[in-house]
């Protein structure tokens, strides 16, 4: 991995003094959109959380992408969003989503800076419904969108058959890193028409605390008006001098056109052991002493692209845990807004 990590640095570095001097057809690209949610929490596991409804944003995003020339290009973003934690009355602060600079050649592509981990980016692509609901590793606390660090991504063939996505990190997302400790992610993925599969690991090593280790695999179906995926994760969490935790998930989505203006979307996740930070989930809180079942349904109204509204429904049962007690199920109805801006 060092080896490769160090290949990749010199590789950058090399590219950027050969090149820094062809300077063409420089522009920059404002954009930007936002989502959020009227909710109503019908049942919950938690009893203070019974009848709270609302309206908030998960998410505003504010873009700027610039084209530096025909090999560099940059982009910073900026992400806003309520807490989502049903305590805080804080006014929604903007802070630093993405910024990278990346060099591309062939059909390679080396990235710096704070940048998208390949843990789910395929996945997120193919559900295309991140407005409704978080991949489940995502979701669930067992990986993060972003990370800072060195990335190399491209394809092994010129048909973009067999892809690749490799990344060294700091392991503390978009945060400051306070620690010695790094982390290594790694998707291999192969497109054959409308299908797709991809393998990926990751390690996390955190100096004095969890050393996390992931293995996932994904099984996708991306036709234009119907799209499909099966997604297996195992996550081991090295705990210091106590049992390691070990975390399974199980997901199936499906989602398709019914008219030029209507789509429908289903999902299962299945965890099959209890999540020790569910209770810290925004948003959607699962109770963290027992296994759950997560069903998503929803109609997506989109009278133009750029526009939706999509009612829907997310349902929770749980296992009986430890104790012998089963957490009461959990309803929330909600009707998410989107829109997009700029060109």
């Amino acid at each position: 991995m060092l080896k490769i990590i160090l290949t990749l640095c010199l590789s950058f570095f090399y590219l950027v003094v050969a090149n820094g001097q062809e300077k063409k057809e420089s522009g920059g690209i404002f954009h930007g959109y936002a989502f959020g949610d009227y909710y109503y929490f019908i049942n919950d596991h938690r009893d203070d959380l019974v009848d709270q409804r609302g309206f908030w944003f998960r998410r505003i995003y504010l873009t700027y992408d610039y084209q530096i020339n025909k090999q560099f290009s940059s982009r910073l973003r900026l992400e806003m969003s309520n807490e989502g934690d049903f305590t805080s009355e804080v006014a929604m602060l903007a802070f630093v989503k993405d910024a990278w600079l990346r060099y591309k050649f062939s059909n390679q592509q080396i990235i710096v800076g704070i940048s998208p981990t390949p843990t789910f980016q395929i996945i997120e692509k193919v559900w295309r419904y991140r407005i409704v609901e978080k991949t489940p590793l995502d979701l669930q606390r067992m990986a993060s969108s972003r990370d800072f660090g060195i990335a190399g991504r491209g394809k092994f063939d010129d048909a973009g058959m067999f892809r690749y996505h490799l990344m060294f990190s700091n392991g503390s997302s978009n945060k400051q890193e306070i620690d010695k400790g790094k982390s290594g992610l790694f998707s291999l993925a192969m497109f054959v028409s409308d299908i797709v599969f991809e393998l990926y690991g990751d390690y996390a090593d955190n100096v004095g605390k969890e050393n996390w280790y992931t293995l996932q695999g994904f099984l996708g179906y991306n036709a234009k008006k119907l799209k499909m995926g099966l997604q297996y994760a195992h996550q081991t969490r090295q705990v210091p001098d106590t049992t390691d935790i070990k975390l399974k998930v199980l997901s199936f989505f499906i989602s398709g056109n019914v008219s030029n203006h209507i789509n429908l979307l289903a999902r299962v996740d299945k965890m099959f052991e209890p999540n020790p930070q569910g209770n810290k989930i925004d948003f959607l809180p699962f109770d963290p002493t027992a296994a759950s079942l997560l069903l998503i349904l929803g109609v997506d109204y989109h009278p133009i692209k750029e526009v939706k509204l999509i009612p829907n429904i997310e349902y929770i049962t749980y296992s009986e845990n430890s104790e012998g007690v089963t957490p009461k199920n959990d309803l929330v109805a909600r009707l998410t807004f989107f829109w997009a801006f700029g060109e």
